[in-house]
């Protein structure tokens, strides 16, 4: 069996999976006559590819069972996808460079000033909340295509994560 613990999530340890998308080491820029400040470029949105196009939406999770038993992952091979918490609430990541490798499987605890982008084709478990109800602001790809790959692991491979 695998246990998996996270560990924090920052943009040097998530840079192989996409991008951290946070205020914090943004590039700054004043606006509305100085009474407003954008934190820019926070992440890279790959959708164009196929024909597609930005999609803005909402999500709602609620907790998974403790510890998580990881028996599905996924990925987008035509667009990035991006979850930005609507509430300042912890929340868990888990990536894998090869699910066929336990040894490549990597979870992360980000806070609730913290966001992620997957970039294309990166392998991830659907969305981990410790609190019902978390919100999150999504921004991923619509049209043409099929841009969901979902692979359910072998009944007795044991990868378990355990905040």
């Amino acid at each position: 069996m695998i246990l998996l613990k996270p560990e924090p999530l920052t943009k040097a340890a998530f840079a192989p999976f996409g991008d951290v998308v946070e205020m914090e080491g943004a590039r700054q820029i004043p606006t509305n006559q100085g009474f407003g400040v954008r934190f820019n470029d926070l992440a890279h949105v790959d959708v164009a590819a196929e024909g597609g196009a930005v999609n803005v939406s909402f999500f709602t999770a609620d907790p998974r069972p403790m510890p998580i038993a990881v028996n599905l992952m996924e990925r987008h091979p035509i667009g990035s996808q991006m979850f930005f918490p609507l509430q300042d609430r912890d929340w868990l990541v888990l990536v894998a460079d090869d699910i066929d490798d336990d040894a490549l499987f990597r979870a992360f605890r980000a806070s609730g000033r913290q966001g992620i982008n997957y970039a294309r084709n990166v392998w991830h478990f659907p969305l981990l909340v410790f609190d019902a109800g978390s919100r999150f602001l999504v921004v991923d790809r619509k049209g043409p295509g099929d841009n969901l790959e979902e692979v359910w692991l072998p009944e007795g491979r044991k990868i378990v994560l355990s905040p």
